[in-house]
């Protein structure tokens, strides 16, 4: 039984990549874990799983950088992501947003489902994020999203995976990097490069040594 990392975009699994020496291929195996990148977005991320995830698999780690909401974390924080939602899906009724519970067609909040000891994930600080199809850079929406659901962090294929994993019945984790915080969009002031280090890092160790 292996372990399956998933990432929408190579460059965010740069330093693993070159570390392990693998290929440049979205679907890469070894004899300690295989790796698939997916694409950007949960339709992508959803399509790629359907094809490569099985029993094979013993863990799914999803891998990435993020947005966070909330600036009590430093950018290049790691954070684990125990719940993830889809915060689009549903529908509007005037001024009120209808979630797909609401309507009665299925659930938009996926919980992570593993038993992972090991101090390096255990010690991440737990938090709850949404994933979108849309990343937020508006001072209106970005105050209805947090008053509506409160996230700490905003990716756009982490729920995708966590939805993937529980319809396999497969184990799964969600380490995020901070990059930037969810405001007004300027790029200026994120920190991708110190993200994706601090990312790496934790997954070479997290490889090596679990």
């Amino acid at each position: 039984m292996k372990i399956l990392i998933v990432a929408a975009t190579r460059a965010e699994l740069s330093g693993l990549c070159n570390h392990f020496e693998l290929p440049e291929r979205d679907f890469t195996e070894t004899p300690g874990f295989d790796l698939l990148i997916t694409g950007v977005g949960m339709t992508a991320t959803a399509f790629a799983l359907g094809k490569h995830l099985s029993a094979a698999y013993s863990l799914v780690v999803n891998l990435g950088i993020a947005g966070c909401y909330e600036w009590k974390y430093p950018l290049g924080s790691l954070l684990n992501i125990t719940q993830d939602t889809f915060s689009e899906l549903g529908a509007e009724d005037k001024d009120e947003f209808l979630t797909i519970d609401t309507l009665g067609f299925g659930k938009s909040s996926y919980t992570a489902q593993n038993t992972v000891a090991t101090t390096l994930f255990t010690a991440l600080p737990k938090v709850h994020g949404i994933t979108v199809n849309k990343v937020h850079g508006n001072k209106l929406s970005i105050k209805a999203t947090e008053k509506r659901m409160h996230p700490v962090t905003e990716s756009m294929e982490g729920a995708a995976v966590f939805y993937s994993c529980e319809q396999a019945g497969i184990p799964c984790i969600q380490v995020r990097s901070i990059s930037n915080y969810v405001e007004e969009r300027n790029r200026e002031s994120w920190k991708i490069g110190l993200a994706v280090k601090n990312l790496n890092d934790w997954a070479i160790e997290f490889l090596t040594n679990s």
